[in-house]
This record gives C-alpha cells, structure tokens and sequence, in this order.
C-alpha cells in the first residue's frame, strides 16, 4: 500500500460547531506523520472546481495555529452542493484530475447526511474518503460533531429569553432547526425547563398544547405575589399538524439535496393560540381578575415568535464538541492511511478507532418516544396526550458510551 502523500480536507452542508476541530485534529495527526494537508475550500463546490486552482492551502505548523477550534465554523469554508445533480457528464473525470494536479491521495470530509450521501458517490467513482460525522441535528446513526454546541445554544436562547417573557407576562414560543428529526429542540428545550417541546416525531395536538398552556400559565400568574408568570414553548422547524403535513412550507421551493424549504411553525402556533384565547371565556375571567384586562388594548395574553435561527450554529464551539472533532478528524487521516474509504468515524475509544460504512451512518435516526414518554411524566408537554411508560430497571456492567 502506497503512503499518503497529502490529503484534503472538506467541510460541508451547514456550518456548527465543531467543524474547526475537525480540521485542526486532521491537520495535526497528518503533520506529524509526514503527510501533506490542504484545504480544499468552499466544500464540494471547490472540489469540482479544484483543477482550476492555482494553488491550496497548505495547513503546516504555523497555518494550523491560526485554526481556532472553539470558533463554530469553519475556516475551509461551506456551500451546499450535490456532485451527482452537476451536468457535466465528465465531472468525477475533473475531480480526479484536480486531486491529481496536488497529488492529493485521499479526502476527510465532515458533514451530514447529504454530504454522506456524496461520500458514497465519490468512493463508487474512484475517490478514497472518510466521513467525520457533522450535523447539529443529531441525526445521523452516529454521535455527530455539532450537536452538542447546538443544544448547549438553545437552552441558553431559551433562558435568556425568559427574562422578557416574564417581565411582560407572555407567552414565548422559540423556533429552531430540525427538519425531520427533533433531537436539537428536544434536549435544548429539556436543558431550558421548557413547558412544551414540539418535535416532528409527534403530530401536534393542539387541543392537548392549549389545555397544557392555560394550566401552567394561569396558575403561575395567579400564584405570583405580582402576578407575574411565562409559558414558554420550543418547537423544531419540521413540526406537523395533526393531518400529518407541516405546518408551513414556504414557497422558496427547495435546496440543492431537494429538501423543501421550511418556515412558519412557531408563527403557526403563535396564531392558534391567540385565536383559541381570543374564543375562551376562561381567559376573558383570568384577564380580569388578575388585573390585566384593558378593553380593546388588552384582552388576552400576548404571546411572541422568536427565530434565533442561524444564531443556534454560530458563536462559540462547546468543548465536548471540540474534544470530539479533532479525534474524528486525526482517526480519518488514519483511517486513511490504513487504506481504509468510505466509512464514517465512529469514535475513538479505548485505543480503538471505531467506524461503520457511511451508507449506514447517514440513516436517519429520530428521537426515541420511549424517552418523551419518560419526560411526560415529568408533565412535559410534547403535543400529544402523554403515553404510559413501562419502568424498567437493570445493574449495568459494560462501558458508559458517548451520548447520542
């Protein structure tokens, strides 16, 4: 088996935290065994256009100091680009010819499951690579590097937005991703002490949300010596009615991977809401005894949409996530070197690098309703009337695995 001479490094899909890690654990495993690393800029798109450079960065001691692994990002930069739907009939042919042209041998690519998928493609047409498994959304079969920077970012967005919620009396409904899967809003929204978490494993009820909101909402004011109180809701981009169709599906049509572009779920619930208190005599009492009833000003408690949007994948990169991006980042260049292509990093444990073909690792892998179950007993609202959960108990002898 040849020796790696250089390989190149791509980061894909949406930016998180993490990804810096990833480049800079690659980087540095590659420097100290002799082994060339490039950046290859702006993710699949500059693959394709990578015969057309004149020259890549070269990350050697003192470029791999100017990578800052806490910074959410990523200094190889993104863009969102499926290979297979490019027209040119010779574009794997140009893609070779490019990794040629730097004599680079193989690719450490991090991304999701559309940047998995390519994975997959490039390695049926020739191409060594390992995939470094990146997605907030958590997703994937794999712990995937992002996440848990995501999470720790909507629980502080939640509480910190609780401050303005409580001082006018709302209610505070917080929009974040997640299109297919709700694992981000779901352990954000539990970390935040959140009311009511809408996910989109769960057709919303809105019935059962309404009666959850005035129960919590009511009692908080009335109990309250000032009569001060919040309810407070996190609901992933990708909720569904109770027809089973999300809730709102802009019209911008749809990205390059041919995911139709969402918006509107937490404006959705934000109208249900006041249209539902606007009909109730129950709320026109409540206003009224506990002082805030003003007519035609101020007749049923105010409820606002927040969108943090891209603010959940920018800042700061947690250290779990840090910690996890450079040893899938060092494992793939040995994975690599070891003529090992097209899997994903697992993990690195025990002296043990783990992966699993890529193909597996980008199923999709949904939120575990045996543990909504378990949080509705805790009088968690999810949008459905709570399920029963079987209690189960057993002295656990193996290794404690890494959260997922």
């Amino acid at each position: 088996m040849a020796k790696l001479r250089n390989i190149g490094i791509i980061t894909s899909g949406g930016d998180c935290g993490g990804l810096n890690a990833v480049v800079r654990g690659a980087a540095k495993l590659a420097l100290c065994r002799g082994i060339g690393a490039y950046i290859i800029p702006n993710g699949y798109a500059g693959l394709y256009n990578l015969v057309d450079f004149e020259r890549l960065v070269l990350l050697d001691e003192e470029r791999i100091d100017h990578v800052n692994s806490a910074f959410a990002g990523s200094d190889a930069g993104h863009s969102r680009v499926k290979i297979a739907r490019i027209e040119d009939p010779h574009k794997y042919d140009r893609i070779l010819t490019g990794l040629h042209k730097f004599e680079i041998d193989g690719l450490v690519i991090s991304g999701g499951d559309d940047t998995g998928s390519v994975v997959i493609d490039l390695v049926q047409n020739g191409i060594a690579c390992v995939h470094a498994p990146k997605t907030m959304d958590l997703d994937l079969q794999t712990y995937s590097v992002g996440g848990d920077s995501a999470i720790n970012k909507i629980a502080r967005i939640v509480e910190d937005i609780k401050t303005t919620g409580k001082t006018h009396n709302r209610i505070m409904i917080v929009e974040v991703f997640g299109r297919y899967a709700g694992h981000t809003a779901f352990r954000g929204g539990i970390a935040a002490d959140a009311d009511c978490i809408l996910i989109p494993e769960i057709n919303v009820d809105f019935d059962v949300i309404y009666e959850h909101m005035k129960r919590y909402y009511m009692r908080r004011i009335m109990n309250s010596d000032v009569h001060s109180g919040i309810y407070v809701i996190v609901v992933a981009e990708g909720i569904r009615g109770e027809d089973g169709n999300y809730f709102s599906a802009s019209e911008a049509g749809t990205d390059p991977f041919g995911h139709v572009k969402l918006a509107g779920a937490a404006q959705t619930i934000r109208k249900r809401l006041e249209t539902a208190m606007k009909k109730d005599p129950d709320i026109h009492h409540f206003m009224q005894v506990s002082g805030m009833f003003v007519p035609g000003v101020f007749e049923t408690p105010e409820v606002r949409e927040v969108i943090p949007g891209h603010m959940v994948r920018s800042g700061a990169t947690s250290a779990y996530d840090v910690n996890f991006g450079k040893e899938i980042g060092a494992a793939a260049v040995v994975l690599l070197g070891e003529g090992v292509s097209g899997v994903t990093v697992v993990e690195v444990n025990n002296g043990v690098i783990r992966y699993i073909p890529t193909k597996a690792a980008i199923e999709q892998r949904f939120v575990d309703l045996t543990e909504v179950a378990f949080y509705e007993q805790m009088d968690i609202c999810f949008g459905r009337k709570p399920h029963p959960y079987a209690v189960q108990t057993e002295e656990y002898h193996g290794p404690v695995e890494r959260f997922m």
